[in-house]
C-alpha cells in the first residue's frame, strides 16, 4: 500500500491539473489540432485519477488518525 500523501501534495496535483485544463482551453482556441487536444485530454484524464487516488488515501489515514484517537 502507498503511503498517505501529504495536503501539499493533494495541492501540488490541483495546481498541475488546473494548469492543464487552462493551457487545454488556451491551445484549443489557438487552433491546435485534434491529436494535441487529445493528449491535453488524456493527461488531465490520468491527473485526475491520480488525485482521486491520492485523497481517498488521505482521506482514510484522517480516518485511522480519528480512529486511533
Amino acid at each position: 500500500m502507498m503511503p498517505e500523501p501529504t495536503f501539499r501534495e493533494l495541492d501540488d496535483l490541483v495546481l498541475h491539473l488546473k494548469g492543464l485544463v487552462l493551457v487545454r482551453g488556451l491551445r484549443e482556441g489557438r487552433g491546435a489540432d485534434e491529436h494535441e487536444l487529445h493528449q491535453y485530454d488524456a493527461e488531465i484524464d490520468r491527473l485526475r485519477g491520480r488525485l482521486a487516488d491520492s485523497a481517498l488515501r488521505h482521506a482514510q489515514g484522517l480516518e485511522a488518525a480519528a480512529d486511533a484517537a
